[in-house]
């Protein structure tokens, strides 16, 4: 709990989401930086997490209580831990008794901040209790989970509603009414909105945050037209006073989209980019009143020295001539994971058109892309032995350990790159870490991720779907040009906070923007065959900016370096705490 309460608005703030007791994406790196942000800490008195939690998953268990989660656990009838009052207790035992669930109670890190979290096992929940909360959900918001309850995801959240609702009643019993949120991190934490909704109608304010809007991104990834067909259709077809299912049908089979519909019944909405407020106003004319506060998400920004850059950079180098005997002059890096909507792809027509100005220039290039389809990653031991027998990372094989799924695709296309290519590289790292005790022996000893980070020149990012992209704009304070496009929610916080003017460290490559003229079912016909055309020809854009703006000496790096921090510092996640989120709240409030 805060001890900064002198100042504090808000009473209570809730965070629904599937992060509470684990980080696992991007949603865990928001909380990280939000609740530790100094302004929330002084302003929020209490926040508590509430998520699931799947107790017959060892794995999930096990990293649940490893020490670098920093969780302290209080309460947990699956670790037989009991070390809060007999009142709570008590209330517990009847909660899981009655659902037939387990509860976990607890204290976990978040960055700086410590505050509490409350996790439900609903596996096993009582089907008949479950049931009439599901009627009661169709009665008041019209959702027909009967469609949706064989699908797994959607369970872990139903089932867990009710009994996490309780739970948290358990907890905040006594403390004052005013000012109270829940703040729904994506579809996933609705249930218990729902929940607080059906119970105590009233008792608190309620947020949807949306981090993406779940119906548009498969549409974005599934056609060959992408980002370039998508929205072009979307503001053509709003124009014409024309939703989402209008143009692309009905869409009430994907229960994400049943949930996401439901979100104006909140007091406020959050969407952290000027696209994913476009597309929740594309969902429907339920959209159009609803309150939606732009809270982008938050830049890490790191002051270093042009001596702790070329340290990093020369471990990089290192790296790359024990790989293919050069050092490169310019080390490109792209850390990602590797799905459709972060279009790779993108990077390599970049690399097609600036290989021939390397050439004149007499440079050379490397670009090490990190990312993997497994999100564990790889076992050190298949790592060593694949790089023993056949030199990974260079070299590749289909199949498991190795290449896998969008792998192989990808690995295809760099080869081919690779073969014509003069002054420019790709290596695919296909592996979680960045690490020798995770790459290999011939990554430098002495090597760890933040060298990534620090060392690079360039750092790729043309994602298709991509509602803030915050790994793009990592390496900003750092000094390294960010190749982004206009798809990245982030371009909007950039502009923001350059106030329009844009150092050279920023590069954005406009995808969506080139396509032809027409209406919306003109846009709708945008293929694979228009995109490839419109992304040749900007790539092209893009490469000459990055040959002109690629340092040349000590005086070139320093300024990027400056000017990277200078931005970096006005998107901290101290400012969207202050200037974004803490404002929405206030806006819900009334």
């Amino acid at each position: 709990m805060n001890d900064k309460h002198t100042n504090a608005e808000f009473d209570l703030v809730v965070h629904a989401t599937h992060e509470a007791g684990l980080k696992l994406g991007g949603i865990g790196a928001v909380l990280a930086g939000l609740l530790s942000a100094p302004t929330y800490l002084e302003k929020v008195k209490r926040t508590i997490l509430v998520g699931p939690m799947n107790t017959n998953d060892r794995t999930e268990m096990e990293r649940l209580t490893a020490p670098r989660n920093k969780l302290e656990v209080l309460y947990s009838s699956f670790h037989g831990v009991n070390g809060i009052s007999e009142q709570l207790s008590r209330a517990f035992r009847r909660i899981e008794e009655s659902h037939n669930v387990r509860l976990l109670y607890g204290k976990r890190a978040f960055g700086t901040a410590q505050h509490e979290i409350i996790l439900v096992d609903a596996t096993a929940a009582f089907p008949d209790r479950v049931n009439a909360f599901k009627g009661r959900l169709y009665e008041k918001f019209g959702i027909t989970s009967d469609r949706y309850e064989s699908n797994p995801e959607y369970s872990l959240y139903i089932n867990a509603a009710e009994s996490s609702y309780q739970a948290l009643k358990a907890v905040v019993s006594g403390e004052p009414r005013p000012q109270r949120f829940i703040i729904a991190h994506e579809f996933m934490g609705l249930p218990l909105v729902f929940a607080a909704m059906l119970q105590d109608p009233g008792m608190y304010r309620t947020v949807f945050y949306a981090h993406e809007v779940a119906t548009v991104r498969p549409l974005v990834e599934k056609s060959p037209g992408h980002d370039t067909m998508f929205y072009n259709v979307l503001q053509r077809a709003m124009e014409k006073g024309l939703y989402l299912e209008d143009v692309f049908g009905d869409q009430s089979s994907f229960f994400k989209h049943a949930l996401i519909r439901t979100a104006p019944r909140c007091d406020g909405i959050f969407a952290v980019g000027d696209r994913v407020v476009d597309e929740l106003h594309f969902l429907g004319p339920q959209f159009a009143e609803a309150n939606i506060d732009l809270v982008y998400n938050g830049v890490p920004s790191f002051q270093i020295t042009l001596k702790d850059k070329l340290a990093s950079k020369a471990k990089l180098q290192e790296y790359a001539r024990n790989l293919l005997d050069y050092l490169p002059d310019y080390v490109f890096t792209h850390v990602t994971r590797l799905i459709p909507s972060k279009g790779l792809w993108r990077d390599i027509r970049v690399l097609e058109h600036l290989d021939g100005d390397l050439v004149r220039q007499k440079k050379t290039a490397i670009l090490f892309v990190l990312s993997t389809i497994i999100p564990a990653g790889r076992p050190a031991e298949d790592i060593f032995r694949m790089e023993a027998e056949y030199g990974w990372p260079v070299v590749h094989r289909e199949g498991e350990p190795d290449l896998v799924s969008y792998e192989i695709p990808f690995y295809h296309a760099i080869e081919a790159f690779n073969q014509q290519s003069k002054a420019c590289k790709i290596i695919l790292v296909n592996q979680f870490g960045w690490s020798r005790d995770r790459c290999g022996r011939r990554m430098p000893e002495d090597m760890e991720f933040m060298d990534i980070r620090k060392g690079s020149d360039l750092e790729f990012g043309q994602s298709i779907y991509e509602p803030f992209g915050i790994a793009q704009v990592e390496p900003l304070s750092f000094g390294a040009l960010c190749v982004i496009s206009t798809a990245c929610g982030s371009v909007g916080f950039l502009k923001r906070a350059s106030e329009g003017k844009l150092p050279p460290n920023i590069i954005i490559g406009d995808y969506i923007g080139a396509a032809p003229a027409g209406d919306y079912l003109q846009a709708l016909t945008i293929g694979q065959a228009e995109r490839d055309r419109i992304e040749a020809d900007e790539a092209g854009r893009v490469a000459r900016q990055v040959a002109a703006r690629l340092p040349r000496d000590d005086e070139a790096m320093r300024k990027l370096l400056k000017d990277g921090y200078e931005l970096g510092r006005r998107m901290s996640w101290e400012v969207v705490a202050r200037d974004y989120l803490l404002p929405g709240l206030r806006r819900a409030a009334h």
